[in-house]
């Protein structure tokens, strides 16, 4: 068995067994495949294969990250709004009103793990951050975690979120903000019609806009089509753009960032999207592309 008939197995069997066979195989098929090169592999590459000879298969195999543990989060009750929340640096992020507190638990676990400085999928490090004084336009906002963690400093926050349940908890989250943070319920994309927008159509040309944070499920290459002139004038600027969601974003966004002259660097480390059906050699996925065009002036 190997991970090309896994999506055969998805169709008969039942969901709980497929998924042992799926985390089994998939973490086979990756020590397998950097096992068998000719050559040995970076560094980088090392530290995954050496975390899955003695782990099971996560999306973020690194040892300093297990620390994170579930029911150690502790999730509150908003009685007045009907809504459960969990304090993020003692500020209250609101879930859906639907979720129970063991999902809120999990989802909030991931959120910090994701998080992490040593995570692949850390939006800012030492000398790449949301700064005072900035206008941070966070698009897949979701829970809004990020915006959060910058309200103090941002002058300004724009969040887009398509998702119409995650609206209430949004609004929620950033009711102590209000006058500062706006809360858009619209795709964003390469077009612009009732239920998306392009950053273009949605931003006047003199608006200041300095920090982009972009994870948008696989989308972001038709986001960045939709922000042709933002990517152009805009100066200063950076962004923070998820590459983990197709194997081929990397490399297709990090040339279209360079060709506007932003300088670009990723994220330390590797994602292993083993529930991804297009999941496959050489398996490994950067986190996310942080990108910079600075005012020469």
């Amino acid at each position: 068995m190997n991970i090309y008939t896994l999506p055969v197995l998805k169709a008969v069997l039942p969901k709980f067994i497929y998924k042992r066979i799926l985390t089994k195989v998939a973490r086979a098929s990756v020590i397998g495949y950097f096992s068998a090169l000719p050559e040995p592999p970076s560094e980088e590459i090392l530290n995954v294969v050496n975390y899955l000879k003695s782990h099971p298969i996560t999306v973020f195999p690194y040892q300093s990250l297990d620390r994170y543990i579930a029911d150690s989060v502790e999730v509150f009750e908003d009685r007045e709004r009907g809504l459960r929340y969990v304090l993020l640096d003692g500020k209250r992020l609101y879930f859906k009103r639907r979720w129970s507190k063991a999902r809120i638990r999990k989802t909030f676990n991931g959120l910090l793990k994701e998080q992490d400085p040593s995570c692949p999928h850390c939006y800012e490090t030492g000398n790449f951050k949301v700064e005072t004084g900035d206008v941070l336009v966070d698009i897949g906002a979701a829970e809004g975690n990020f915006a959060l963690s910058a309200v103090e400093k941002a002058s300004r926050i724009i969040l887009f979120e398509s998702n119409p349940e995650w609206i209430e908890a949004l609004n929620a989250t950033f009711e102590p903000w209000k006058n500062k943070v706006t809360i858009v319920n619209k795709f964003v994309g390469e077009i612009t019609d009732e239920e998306c927008t392009t950053l273009d159509d949605f931003f006047p040309q003199e608006e200041k806009v300095s920090f982009l944070k972009i994870d948008v499920e696989g989308a972001e290459s038709q986001l960045l089509k939709g922000c042709r002139r933002m990517l152009r004038d805009k100066v200063p600027l950076k962004l923070a753009i998820c590459t983990y969601h197709k194997q081929e974003d990397e490399e297709e966004i990090n040339g279209l960032l360079s060709g506007y002259g932003f300088e670009t660097s990723h994220s330390y480390g590797y994602m292993l999207l083993y529930h991804d059906p297009k999941f496959k050699a050489p398996f490994l996925r950067r986190g996310l592309i942080r990108a910079v065009k600075r005012d020469i002036y």
